[in-house]
């Protein structure tokens, strides 16, 4: 009985194996031809190798299928293949069913229903890299670094990041319990937040004094480099001579709007940023077009570990081009390009397919800018100093399990994390509105190095000079 049992698994495996194989092989073929969002080449892949690489996979299905103690559908078990493929490539890489790519669609466009946190995965949990200011995420005091370590009572260790955004997502005006993990203080808390439409006005603005400007990106959205130079027009009008362009805790956001951006500063011709991929059509260079761009201003650039991405690429290439002085902390170090593409049954894939290059060579992956002059946040009295908040190298190191990263960062330097956290304590007991000041001089240390910096014409110069490297 167990033989032919033995004979039946083996004959049914040869079949779905066989049909897997024509499955793959036609998609790999009906995928080429498909340029819905993005494009890429795909390489010949040899037919016998394919079959050979998939077989004790296609043994594992079948078994599963008819074996396991509960039944799983086709689509569970290929969609619960899919997510482990991609976990083992990089924390970036992710599969969105149809209504996640629905709502990754929306998220770009500047306007979304949900809590308004920046999300990534480390030591395999959910971790916040940053709330966006003005969203229900913020106002119930979440903070860079805070671990989710359930959602409704779901647990999110070992969850996909894209399942964990569709959990956090929903209906506006309903609420979604997370149990959140804060380091500082060794707590764990359960928060309410009520969902709500999230618009990301990405650009914050207003005169700081007579002569200084001050600007915040929040996001980088379809609108931000139209309302960026918007705002540089109504400043200029009120006088402005000099700019602080605030990117903290900027987690970037489109690739184009930083580069549009950046040519709004930067002589037309020079090079903003440069992508390097495994295909030479992920090997890319992009320019400034601007005519008109503003190449006299100038301007302070403010970063911290919350900076990344396309905040990233603005702030390398300003500081490349000897355009800016860049005044904060060493940057998150997201350097990664992710291509979107969508599916033939309307899911996307969000795949990993190049690093980002500043104008003079320099990766941003894993690295992050170097501000020119560093100034950690300062923190207030009687505030115990926490963890140095995480950065792209972190998920790396933690992702290839090259270290134990909570260990290691008990025993790193100290700086500006203490400090967030110790502002949003004091926020959570304040009125709403003042979570809407645009900047607070009185307490922002990094914001008054900025400004002096910039009243120090010589040294202004100096530094502006020294900092970037000649552009390549």
């Amino acid at each position: 009985m167990e033989e032919k049992k033995g004979l039946w698994i083996v004959t049914m495996t040869k079949k779905f194996l066989k049909s897997l194989f024509y499955v793959v092989v036609a998609a790999f073929f009906f995928g080429a031809g498909l340029g819905l969002v993005a494009t890429w080449r795909t390489p010949a892949v040899a037919a016998e190798s394919t079959y050979e690489n998939l077989k004790v996979f296609a043994e594992i299905m079948s078994l599963v299928q008819n074996y396991y103690v509960e039944e799983k559908t086709s689509k569970e078990l290929t969609e619960g293949a899919i997510h482990g493929l991609l976990r083992v490539l990089d924390p970036h890489s992710a599969y969105m069913d149809r209504d996640s790519y629905s709502a990754r669609k929306q998220e770009t466009e500047g306007q979304f229903g949900g809590l308004g946190i920046e999300i990534t995965i480390r030591d395999n949990y959910v971790v916040i890299v940053s709330p966006i200011e003005d969203t229900p995420a913020e106002r119930a005091g979440l903070v860079s670094g805070d671990k989710i370590i359930k959602i409704d009572g779901i647990v999110a260790k070992d969850m996909d990041i894209m399942e964990a955004v569709k959990r956090m997502r929903g209906k506006v005006g309903t609420s979604v319990k997370l149990t959140i993990y804060r380091e500082q203080g060794d707590k764990t808390f359960d928060v309410d937040i009520v969902r709500a439409i999230v618009k990301v006005k990405s650009v914050k603005y207003g005169m700081i004094d007579s002569d200084t400007g001050y600007l915040r990106i929040l996001s980088f959205t379809a609108e931000t480099s139209r309302d960026t130079l918007a705002a540089l027009t109504e400043l200029k009008g009120k006088g402005m001579k000099q700019l602080v362009l605030d990117l903290r805790n900027d987690p970037g956001g489109l690739l184009k709007e930083a580069v549009e951006v950046s040519q709004l500063f930067i002589k037309e011709g020079e090079v903003i940023v440069s992508t390097r991929g495994r295909t030479s059509d992920q090997n890319s260079r992009f320019l400034s077009q601007d005519k008109d761009a503003d190449t006299l201003t100038p301007v302070v650039v403010l970063i911290n570990a919350g900076s990344a991405s396309a905040s990233e690429i603005v702030s390398g290439a300003l500081k490349d081009h000897h355009r800016a002085v860049i005044v904060g902390v060493r940057s998150f170090g997201k350097g990664s390009v992710q291509t979107v593409r969508e599916l033939s049954d309307g899911s996307g894939l969000s795949l990993t397919t190049a690093r980002y290059f500043t104008p003079a060579g320099t990766m941003i992956h894993g690295i992050g800018i170097e501000p020119d002059v560093e100034v950690k946040m300062n923190v207030p009295a009687g505030t115990e100093q926490g963890p140095e908040p995480i950065r792209e190298k972190d998920l790396m190191d933690s992702f290839n399990g090259t270290r134990d990263v909570r260990q290691d960062r008990l025993e790193q330097l100290k700086e500006k994390s203490a400090a967030d956290k110790a502002i949003m304590k004091e926020k959570e007991k304040e009125p709403l509105e003042n979570f809407k000041k645009i900047f607070d001089m009185e307490k922002d240390n990094q914001l008054q190095k900025a400004v002096q910096i910039l009243k120090d014409r010589a040294t202004y110069n100096h530094l502006k000079e020294q900092g970037g490297k000649k552009a390549a």
